[in-house]
């Protein structure tokens, strides 16, 4: 009789698979299921019994999921046990240890600032300090890393940590215990107000606490006389499904449709607004790129569609597949694309892929190689593709949102000395040393942001000292390529100070002052009858 062993234990995952697989087929379709799995498991049960060498199954098994599930679209994935949690973890919006955002920095924890109302908050632990000692061990050296960091600061909520701190300015370690909390993840990395009647929402993801973040930072800015807004999803690849719906109700009256999925097996479903919005009236733009996918394009295509606002940047990804998780039998997951989403028109999002995972990644570079980041002629549309919202203007699917204001990809100013500059860390290590070093005479000079913002100059002199530093990181000065980038450096300089100096949403307000697409947008906002022409409803 064959041998039982513990690799059986994950044929049971393949039987499983075929279990649940056939409870909703026809009859000729169960049997052609129930043959090929057979197949696999007979060649498990061989490998096991006659392989010349002892194989590690689980490995083996993961292996052949991950391969299949390669044939069959971009999206579909397999997520081992260990790697759930952590994947999950940004969209769960929390996750539980001492409450800072750190740095390695010359193989040392800088705290860059504490998480506000956090434990370490509490406690009086400041913007600088170093973390030297963990539960009276040292934390520095070649060991120290960002993973180092996870291992040693995060943990279970209501367990102590103790960490020793260096200060500048005091000579003796600050010892501290920390009690562990949860911390919240923050899906909102900017809001500030542009103007005196502009808001500015930058989401960098589509969490569980997305729509809560996003009611809050309106309220807040409403508050601040805010009547019209930008909201930015540049580079947000997504989330929840629900969570999209939800920031599109925001923005949507009446029962409006957001978006509708359906697939083979998943018959359609209609995903409807209802009334009470955060921000149903005033002027409305959304920002997107290359970088905006999946549920970025489930609100910039209703907005669009519906004619609530104008979407400005470049085309979207192009992720128009929506994923099921299934749990497997040793804790792991399969998440399977299950349908398609379509806006309210009716266009299909997700881009083709018929030609394979790496051309299908690839279709970024390409873009920029057939200059369409830069020259929004060169997509080419057939009539099939065009669709109309009821205000009658033309919107197109086949991949991704086109929007209705283009906004070109300027990269003049990356030169070879600016690429340099970022791929040696210069850029991001001068900034936390200067911060570090210069903390208080900044914050006595410019206590606000906006002093900050008006009165803090980069001029020769302190760019003299970026330059030196440079070149103590082994980057040669480059005269032209200092020319191109000179400006953009300046200017990314100041904003990564000002995160160091206050917090994320800082950085993007200093920077705005160089953003091609949030120039355009308020460019956009003042024109008083753009809106009217095109229709838009505010």
């Amino acid at each position: 009789m064959y041998r039982i062993s513990a690799g059986n234990t994950f044929i049971a995952i393949l039987v499983a698979l075929f279990t649940i697989a056939s409870v909703n087929i026809s009859r000729a379709q169960s049997q052609e299921v129930k043959n090929n799995i057979q197949k696999l498991v007979a060649l498990y049960q061989l490998i096991d019994y006659a392989y010349i060498d002892s194989v590690k199954m689980e490995k083996l098994v993961d292996n052949a999921i991950m391969e299949t599930l390669k044939e069959l679209d971009p999206h579909s994935s397999f997520i081992p046990k260990k790697e759930i949690e952590r994947m999950e973890e940004p969209l769960r919006g929390s996750f539980e240890g001492i409450g800072i955002t750190f740095q390695i920095f010359k193989d040392t924890i800088l705290v860059i600032a504490p998480i506000p109302g956090g434990p370490s908050d509490r406690l009086g632990i400041m913007a600088g300090d170093k973390i030297i000692k963990i539960n009276d061990t040292t934390a520095f050296g070649d060991k120290v890393n960002n993973q180092y960091v996870m291992d040693h600061l995060r943990g279970k909520k209501g367990t102590e940590v103790d960490v020793s701190i260096y200060r500048k300015g005091k000579k003796e370690l600050i010892e501290y215990t920390i009690i562990r909390d949860k911390i919240p993840i923050n899906s909102i990395d900017a809001i500030f107000m542009a103007s005196q009647e502009v808001g500015y929402i930058k989401l960098n993801r589509f969490s569980r606490t997305s729509i809560d973040e996003f009611k809050e930072a309106v309220a807040e800015l409403k508050v601040q006389g805010m009547t019209n807004l930008i909201l930015d999803l540049r580079g947000n690849s997504g989330g929840y499904l629900g969570t999209a719906v939800d920031l599109a109700d925001q923005f949507l009256s009446g029962t409006n449709l957001i978006v509708y999925t359906e697939g083979l097996k998943s018959p359609e479903q209609k995903f409807l607004a209802s009334p009470g919005g955060a921000f149903p009236e005033g002027k409305l733009i959304v920002l997107i790129d290359e970088g905006s996918a999946s549920a970025s394009e489930i609100v910039s295509g209703a907005v669009q569609d519906w004619d609530r606002g104008l979407i400005i940047g470049r085309r979207s990804f192009g992720k128009g597949l929506v994923q099921r998780p299934f749990p497997l039998p040793d804790g792991s997951m399969i998440r399977l694309t299950t349908a398609r989403y379509h806006t309210p028109t009716g266009r299909s999002i997700q881009k083709p892929y018929d030609n394979g995972l790496k051309e299908y990644y690839m279709d970024v570079y390409n873009r920029m190689k057939h200059g369409e980041l830069v020259h929004p002629d060169s997509i080419k549309f057939p009539d099939s593709l065009k669709y109309y919202t009821p205000a009658n203007r033309v919107v197109y699917g086949g991949g991704g949102i086109m929007p209705d204001i283009f906004i070109p990809w300027d990269s003049t100013w990356i030169s070879d000395y600016y690429t340099e500059l970022r791929r040696k860390g210069v850029l991001n290590q001068f900034t936390v040393q200067y911060v570090n070093d210069h903390r208080e005479e900044i914050l006595t000079d410019f206590p606000g942001l906006s002093d900050y913002i008006a009165g803090f100059v980069i001029d020769e002199t302190f760019m003299k000292d970026f330059i030196a530093f440079a070149q103590d990181m082994e980057v040669d000065f480059d005269e032209e390529g200092y020319e191109a980038s000179g400006k953009f450096l300046r200017t990314q300089i100041k904003a990564w100070m000002a995160r160091n100096l206050w917090d994320v949403s800082a950085s993007y307000e200093v920077f705005s002052e160089m953003d091609d697409g949030f120039l355009k947008a308020m460019e956009v906002l003042k024109d008083e009858t753009l809106f009217k022409d095109l229709k838009i409803q505010y």
